[in-house]
């Protein structure tokens, strides 16, 4: 668990990190660099998990080597599958990554949503949905892994 006292804020604990792929971990479906040793990590203080589309098809062999869930959607509905994915975990334990638009409910349902901007872009509304938003995947996770980094950010 992710233990986090920020300025103004209560305090948070984290029990699950819940990341899109594609956009998120992934550029054109292949993993960005820096990320998969960052999870190893990671994995010691939270429960990682991956819900995708898995628009390129390359989610499951690229993760395969990963301390994480992976969870590839059907067609259809994948922001609130996302939502309902978080719920089911429960969504004041999450802290959740991601870019595009089927991201937006699990980054304003989480307790702690963090957006990004990369190389495929964000959607506006995953952008407001966010608490916090970082330019790279690797800035992101080293709030995680640095978590006094994070009282930059959001304090009150």
């Amino acid at each position: 668990m992710l233990k986090l006292t920020i300025p103004g804020q209560d305090p948070m604990a984290f029990r699950y990190l819940v990341m899109d792929y594609n956009g998120t971990l992934a550029i054109d479906g292949e993993l960005i660099p820096g990320v998969a040793p960052r999870l190893r990590k990671l994995r010691h203080a939270l429960d990682i998990h991956i819900v995708t589309a898995d628009t390129f098809g390359k989610a499951r062999s690229a993760t395969r080597d990963l301390p994480c869930t992976l969870a590839i959607l059907p067609p259809g509905d994948q922001s609130g599958a996302k939502a309902d994915y978080i719920a089911t975990l429960g969504a004041s334990l999450c802290v959740c990554i991601g870019n595009g638009l089927n991201d937006h409910l699990m980054l304003a349902r989480a307790r702690l949503g963090i957006a990004l901007v990369q190389r495929e872009g964000a959607a506006t509304a995953t952008l407001l949905s966010a608490d916090l938003v970082c330019g790279r995947i690797t800035d992101a996770l080293d709030l995680l892994l640095y978590p006094l980094r994070l009282t930059a950010g959001l304090r009150a």
